[in-house]
């Protein structure tokens, strides 16, 4: 079901940006609008993971540096039959965790110091399984193509600012032109916003299947949701293009599930999550052999640390 929103979501936006630019923009415009959107976006999907992984100071880390948290993502990439991505860490207070990586061939995945700091095995597990699950469902891409046709809707009403969007194919007259001009962008991001929630979703949902464990991740949502409201993240704040990209929201202005949300209400993804458990026959089996045990209670070493 959330591959299916999606998809009608981006329909609805292709749609969106094809009528609106063609009124106007008219062909010429148009394709002009969506070069450029292309030729931007495929800058950021190319790079995008080394921009954001640089922005946040995330340091990466192997089986010698963080030897738990490493075998715990290495474990679910197994079972969710992924690459090994690169594994960071960020030393940041505020419990968060994100994933990036324009294919899986070339995923990172990173969690803040915070996190590490605050969550149990199986609650890094849970929190770890969910941004796999975007990096098996190449939710890196979905956005990228969002944010083009988005950011192309954008444009084409810029154009139609400098231009006085004076075209033929447009029966609306000027006052028309200004309304599409105004709530063009506004409509544009919206979707991008449901597309975004609707990712979010699908990852929980995939996550818990990965790790096997629908209440661990809910756990791991709850308290990373009070945590990330009483810790500041500054260098999100200042970049709040980047805050789609968290597991929980990591700015200030309290997540709703609302139209204007690039998160659901948290509330709704644990009440989903506890169905996927019941429905799992309490959450401790399904999804990659039975439910997800960290390395080190399967009888390995337990280093020294939190996650060492």
């Amino acid at each position: 079901m959330g591959m299916t929103r999606t998809a009608m979501l981006m329909a609805g936006l292709t749609a969106l940006f094809v009528g609106i630019g063609y009124m106007l923009g008219g062909e010429g415009g148009m394709v002009l609008a969506l070069a450029v959107a292309v030729a931007m976006n495929g800058f950021a999907y190319w790079n995008s993971d080394k921009m954001v992984l640089r922005m946040y100071r995330a340091r990466e880390v192997d089986a010698a540096t963080a030897p738990r948290f490493h075998a715990t993502v290495a474990d679910l990439a197994r079972r969710a039959g992924l690459p090994m991505p690169r594994v960071y860490v960020i030393d940041n207070p505020q419990p968060n965790a994100f994933a990036t990586g324009r294919n899986p061939e070339n995923a990172a995945v990173a969690a803040t110091t915070g996190l590490l700091n605050l969550l149990d095995a199986r609650e890094v597990a849970g929190v770890m399984a969910h941004e796999l699950a975007h990096v098996r469902n190449r939710d890196t891409l979905t956005m990228t193509i969002t944010a083009t046709l988005a950011g192309a809707i954008s444009m084409l009403a810029n154009f139609a600012f400098f231009l006085g969007g004076n075209n033929r194919n447009n029966p609306l007259g000027v006052v028309g032109t200004l309304l599409i001009m105004v709530l063009a962008p506004m409509a544009a991001a919206l979707v991008q916003m449901a597309i975004s929630r609707t990712r979010e979703y699908a990852a929980d949902a995939a996550g818990a299947e990965i790790c096997g464990d629908p209440l661990a991740l809910a756990s791991a949502l709850a308290k990373l949701e009070r945590g990330a409201a009483h810790q500041d993240n500054p260098v999100a704040e200042e970049n709040p293009a980047t805050a789609h990209m968290f597991i929980v929201n990591p700015l200030h202005a309290r997540s709703v599930d609302s139209l204007f949300s690039t998160h659901p209400a948290m509330a709704n993804r644990i009440a989903r999550l506890k169905e996927m458990a019941q429905a799992m026959g309490g959450g401790g089996t399904g999804g990659g052999g039975g439910a997800f045990r960290p390395a080190h209670q399967r009888g390995h070493r337990k280093p020294t640390g939190p996650w060492g």
